[in-house]
């Protein structure tokens, strides 16, 4: 899938040296959002979307770029080229545009003190990303969406690959010691993000039952 068209909006500090950026997203007409971890003075870059250049100049210097999915390439090769920085990706994920330069399992720690945490359900090579520091953020790429600041939902079922393994990775991020979750699509939830998991999945088993 090319990059989206445009430029994406530096929306800024989301939690401590975790930096947004967000764009309508014309290949999926809606939200799209990427990240930056701040590492020392080292930059990891999160399924990154194409940024204005002063805007990832001002963090500091590019580390990394780690991809949660083949589906969240973005503008990954083109910064890989420009930056010369390596792409880390899931091991097992199929159909990259390029191939990366790295991959990662389950459990791994990665550039930017990311550990990847496996997500199947949307694919099977799918993976969520943790970062312990500031009690705890997590990366969880379409999981879940926060479209317009409402709150926490599942992509419809119809594009996923297997939606009862969504819940289950959903339920599995519990498990983790965090406050603040960051999805691809949507508003981070920068305190009370447990609280806010759970909810998703009452209102879903919820909304089954009818």
């Amino acid at each position: 899938m090319p990059e989206p068209k445009g430029t994406a909006i530096l929306v800024g500090e989301v939690f401590p040296r975790v930096y947004r950026w967000t764009i309508q997203d014309d290949r999926i007409d809606a939200q799209s959002d990427s990240y930056a971890v701040v590492d020392g003075n080292q930059v990891v870059l999160i399924d990154p979307l194409p940024m204005a250049n002063q805007d990832l100049a001002r963090l500091g210097t590019v580390h990394a770029i780690v991809l949660t999915a083949s589906c969240h390439e973005r503008s990954a090769w083109r910064y890989r080229r420009e930056l010369t920085v390596p792409v880390h990706a899931p091991a097992g994920a199929v159909d990259f545009e390029e191939d990366p330069d790295f991959w990662y399992d389950q459990g791994d720690h990665l550039a930017g003190n990311l550990i990847a945490i496996h997500s199947p359900g949307p694919t099977e090579a799918y993976y969520s990303l943790y970062l312990e520091r500031d009690g705890g953020v997590v990366f969880c790429g379409d999981l879940l969406t926060n479209y317009d600041n409402a709150r926490l939902a599942f992509v419809a079922d119809e594009y996923q690959d297997d939606p009862p393994r969504i819940r289950k990775s959903v339920r599995h991020l519990l498990s983790l010691e965090f406050k603040a979750l960051c999805p691809n699509h949507g508003e981070p939830i920068t305190s009370g993000a447990k609280e806010a998991i759970r909810d998703a999945l009452a209102r879903d088993a919820a909304r089954k039952k009818t």
